[in-house]
């Protein structure tokens, strides 16, 4: 089993379209790519903790590709939008990507370089090395599973 870790706006939306795919062993909702340790939502929603709403995705390679997961997380949110996403605003809806490795690195830019020939409008996903995840609080974990809710956010 292999970690990928995409920050694209709300994290409900998007754990719940990972969670689905096949070769997904789990997913969680968290934070990452901030400078306060062990954040709370309500930190995170100040905009001062530098973290980025994230899911972990947790898959096997034999089953789905991280190159997969990519193409998934371009297509489920607006990559040109610079700290947002739909309705929410705020350096907590960044687009990012946090790569575990070199390999992961490498893919990411690549696959970012073939959406900016797609995409008309400067494309403003941060590619970084991963520090660390924070899970987020449990009433945040399988959001929309929990609570019946399909497609919201800004998906």
């Amino acid at each position: 089993m292999e970690k990928a870790y995409f920050a694209s706006g709300c994290f409900w939306g998007p754990e719940d379209v990972f969670h689905k795919i096949d070769g997904v062993k789990s997913t969680a909702v968290g934070y990452s790519g901030g400078n306060y340790d062990n954040p709370s939502y309500q930190n995170v929603c100040t905009s001062t903790t530098g973290h980025a709403e994230t899911v972990e995705v947790e898959y096997d390679p034999a089953k789905v590709s991280y190159e997969q997961l990519l193409s998934v997380f371009w297509r489920i949110h607006d990559p040109t939008q610079v700290n947002k996403q739909g309705p929410d605003v705020g350096t907590q809806y960044r687009s990012a990507i946090f790569c575990t490795n070199e390999q992961q690195y490498k893919a990411a830019l690549a696959s970012k370089e073939a959406m900016q020939k797609v995409i008309k409008k400067p494309i403003a996903t941060h590619i970084e090395m991963f520090k660390k995840f924070w899970k987020a609080e449990e009433y945040h974990q399988q959001y929309y599973a929990k609570n019946g809710i399909s497609g919201g956010c800004h998906l």
